[in-house]
């Protein structure tokens, strides 16, 4: 994939990663009713997804696949957001989570076991 996905590309990812491969016209419907975009917004979203690599056109009536998934998208974001905020620190990351947020007991136990499962 070529570039970060904007939030209105990802509404549309969003629609493809749910019911999977759809035609454009269904993806309308959805974004229409979800969020009161018209034909022509869509339409553009997609091809600026297309452009970026993130979806695939195939004829006939225009169906779109999904080229990347969910998980995909999230770990790109993830890395660029530590690489950007916390000069590419998991660790400064973590700290600042934790420091921010909180964490219950249950929770640490769980992210010990993964921690230790990643070693």
């Amino acid at each position: 994939m070529d570039g970060k996905l904007f939030d209105s590309e990802l509404k549309v990812m969003e629609v493809l990663w749910e019911q999977g491969p759809s035609y454009a016209k269904d993806i309308v419907d959805v974004l229409s009713r979800r969020i009161g975009w018209n034909k022509n917004t869509t339409y553009t979203v997609i091809k600026k997804c297309m452009e970026k690599g993130a979806v695939q056109r195939s004829e006939p009536g225009f169906l779109c696949t999904p080229l990347v998934t969910r998980e995909e998208v999230a770990r790109s974001e993830t890395e660029q957001l530590i690489d950007k905020m916390f000069g590419g620190s998991s660790e400064l990351f973590f700290s600042s989570f934790l420091r921010d947020q909180g964490i219950s007991e249950a929770d640490a136990l769980r992210l010990a076991r993964m921690i230790e499962e990643a070693k």
